[in-house]
C-alpha cells in the first residue's frame, strides 16, 4: 500500500493491536510524539483529540504496552509506529530493565530520526505542521530530525538530570533552543531552563480533569478514613520514609498504596514493612477509580525529594483530601484555596506522620471549593486550549 492510500485511512483503519502504518493525516496539522505508556502524555493527547476535532491527531510512538504497563492507546487511535521497541524490553520494571531500555532507545535514535523526517515529509501539504514532543527523548528526536516542534519536558528532566551529566545538559539545551516553543508546568522549571541557557519557556499547567472530579465528589459518599500514597514506587518518592514515619508515630493506621509505575527492587524493599490492614492496589485501571478512592481519603502523603508541579497532589486537593507535603517551589505558585489543603511536614520530626493525620482530620471537615483562579490554572481543557492558541498556529 502506498503512502497516499494509507493517508486516506489514517483516522479509521487500525490493526488488531491498535497500530497503523500511516504517515499522514489529511485533516490534521498536529502530530504528537511521545511515550504511549505515559499517563501525562496520554492525557494531553486525549484533550488535543477533543479540542482539535474533527482534525485527525496522529500519535507517533515507540512504546505502547510493555514492562507491565497498562495499555493506554485505543484500537481506534491513529498511531504511527516509530519503530516500536516493546518486544525488546523486560517483562517487568526493574533497575536492570531501566538501564536496558535506555540502551535500546539510544540505539534506535538514528532509525527514529529517519522515520520522523519521513513523517514530516509526507505531511508537507500542511503549512503549519508541528510535532508536539513529550519528554526530552522525543525533543531530541525532533531536534535531530530538523522538524518544527513544540516541546514539553518533564520536571526531573530539567530540575535533576542536567546537574548529573554535562552531556545530557548540552543535548537538552540544544533541543530546547531548537523548539518552536517549550511548555513547562512550574516557575521553577522556567527559571532552570533560563539558567541553563535553554531560552524562554511558556508556563502552562498540565492540568487535571476537573469536570470528572467534581462529578465524583458530588456522587460518591464522603466518609473519609483512608491514608493514601499515590506516587510511583521509586526512591525519588521516599516511600520507605512514609512507612518509617507511620511506624514511629501512628503504627496502628493502615496505608493504601496506589501507584502508576514502580521499580521492582525498590517496591520489594519498601513493602517488607507493610503490616496488617495495609492495601496494595497497584495501578488503578482508570482515573475514575482513582477519584473514587480519593473522595474517601483523609490524607494523601506525597513527600518526593524533588517535584516540579505534581498533578497527583492537585487531583487529591480537588477531591477534597488533605495532602502531606515537603516544601517545593510549586507550593508558592498555587492559589490560596489549594494551599489551605496542604500540610507541610519536617521529615526530621519523628512524629511528622501522626501530626499530618491530626491536621487532615481538621482540614477535611470542610469540603474543597475551588476558586475561579484554581479552575483557570488547573482545568486541563483550558490548559490545552491556551497551548494550542500559542503554539499550534491555529
Amino acid at each position: 500500500m502506498n503512502e497516499a492510500a494509507m493517508s486516506a485511512g489514517a483516522g479509521s483503519v487500525a490493526s488488531r493491536n491498535g497500530r497503523i502504518s500511516a504517515l499522514t493525516a489529511e485533516r490534521g496539522n498536529v502530530i504528537f510524539i511521545g511515550n504511549g505508556r505515559c499517563y501525562h502524555t496520554m492525557d494531553w493527547y486525549r484533550n488535543a483529540q477533543e479540542l482539535l476535532a474533527p482534525r485527525i491527531v496522529p500519535f507517533a510512538t515507540d512504546l505502547v504496552e510493555s514492562e507491565g504497563h497498562l495499555k493506554l492507546l485505543r484500537p481506534t487511535d491513529p498511531v504511527i509506529d516509530l519503530f516500536n521497541i516493546d518486544r525488546l524490553l523486560f517483562a517487568r520494571q526493574s533497575t536492570g530493565g531501566n538501564i536496558w531500555r535506555n540502551l535500546v532507545k539510544a540505539a534506535m535514535i538514528p532509525l527514529q530520526v529517519w522515520k520522523t523526517r519521513r513523517i514530516a515529509k509526507a505531511n508537507t501539504h500542511h503549512a503549519n505542521l508541528v510535532f508536539h514532543a513529550h519528554s526530552m527523548y522525543y525533543l531530541w528526536i525532533c531536534w535531530l530530525a530538523g522538524v518544527d516542534y513544540v516541546g514539553t519536558p518533564q520536571g526531573s528532566e530539567i530540575l535533576v538530570r542536567p546537574g548529573k551529566s554535562r552531556i545530557y545538559r548540552y543535548l537538552a539545551i540544544k533541543a530546547l533552543l531548537a523548539a518552536k516553543a517549550v511548555s513547562v508546568d512550574s516557575v521553577n522549571m522556567q527559571n532552570r531552563i533560563k539558567e541553563m541557557g535553554g531560552g524562554r519557556s511558556i508556563l502552562i499547567q498540565n492540568g487535571i480533569d476537573v469536570s470528572a472530579i467534581l462529578k465524583t465528589t458530588a456522587s460518591v459518599p464522603r466518609e473519609r478514613s483512608k491514608i493514601v500514597s499515590n506516587r510511583g514506587l521509586y526512591p525519588l518518592y521516599r516511600i520507605d520514609q512514609i512507612l518509617a514515619g507511620r511506624a514511629r508515630s501512628a503504627p496502628d493506621l493502615p496505608i493504601t498504596f496506589s501507584y502508576p509505575s514502580w521499580e521492582d527492587n525498590y517496591k520489594a524493599k519498601c513493602f517488607r514493612a507493610l503490616q496488617r490492614g495495609d492495601a496494595d492496589l497497584g495501578r488503578l485501571p482508570t482515573r475514575q477509580q482513582m477519584y473514587e478512592l480519593l473522595v474517601q481519603t483523609l490524607l494523601v502523603v506525597s513527600i518526593p525529594g524533588s517535584d516540579s508541579s505534581p498533578r497527583s497532589v492537585y487531583e487529591a486537593v480537588f477531591c477534597g483530601c488533605c495532602v502531606a507535603v515537603v516544601y517545593n517551589p510549586w507550593i508558592d505558585e498555587i492559589p490560596d484555596c489549594m494551599k489551605a489543603r496542604l500540610h507541610s511536614v519536617d521529615l526530621a520530626d519523628a512524629d511528622w506522620f501522626g501530626k499530618a493525620v491530626d491536621r487532615a482530620r481538621i482540614v477535611t471537615r470542610s469540603p474543597y471549593v475551588p476558586s475561579d483562579c484554581a479552575l483557570e490554572l488547573f482545568d486541563q481543557k483550558r490548559s490545552l486550549k491556551r497551548l494550542a492558541e500559542l503554539c499550534y498556529g491555529l
